[in-house]
């Protein structure tokens, strides 16, 4: 009884850690989408103690993933498909580990974006504690990237 109940506390505590990491990655990323917004308007911004203009903001925001990847649906074995629909922005791995992941629309751009989060050897599970305007500062993150 006694080695159920560390196994569920271990569990438990990998858990929050993992949801703790997806927390951090997505008040990076609302951070990052602001100070651009500030930066587009007054031609600079200070972040996170260094001075950025537009581009260097855009910069950033384009370098933070450490992996794009794309993918597509069903099709015939010999045919090729026509373009991606579903995107995977990885943003850190390990335990934990954060990705952003959702469909691409007709032109290639994200039309939705999902946070999940996991920890070593657990299964990938989505983030659901995100207000309105994260999500949509979220989704504006997933358009700085190509996925054509």
């Amino acid at each position: 009884m006694e080695v159920e109940k560390v196994k569920q506390v271990k569990e438990k505590t990998e858990k929050n850690r993992a949801k703790e990491q997806a927390q951090a990655q997505i008040k990076s990323i609302c951070s990052m989408m602001k100070a651009l917004e500030e930066a587009e308007e007054k031609g600079k911004v200070t972040f996170e103690g260094d001075e950025y203009d537009e581009e260097g903001m855009r910069e950033m925001i384009e370098q933070n993933a450490l992996e794009v990847s794309v993918r597509s649906g069903w099709y015939r074995p010999g045919t090729e498909p026509e373009k991606p629909d579903e995107f995977k922005i990885l943003l850190c791995t390990g335990g934990p580990a954060v990705r952003i992941t959702g469909d691409l629309d007709g032109y290639g751009q994200p039309e939705s974006a999902t946070v999940e989060y996991q920890d070593w050897f657990t299964y990938w599970e989505k983030y659901l504690d995100t207000t309105p305007e994260q999500e949509e500062l979220i989704l504006r993150y997933c358009h700085h990237y190509y996925f054509g």
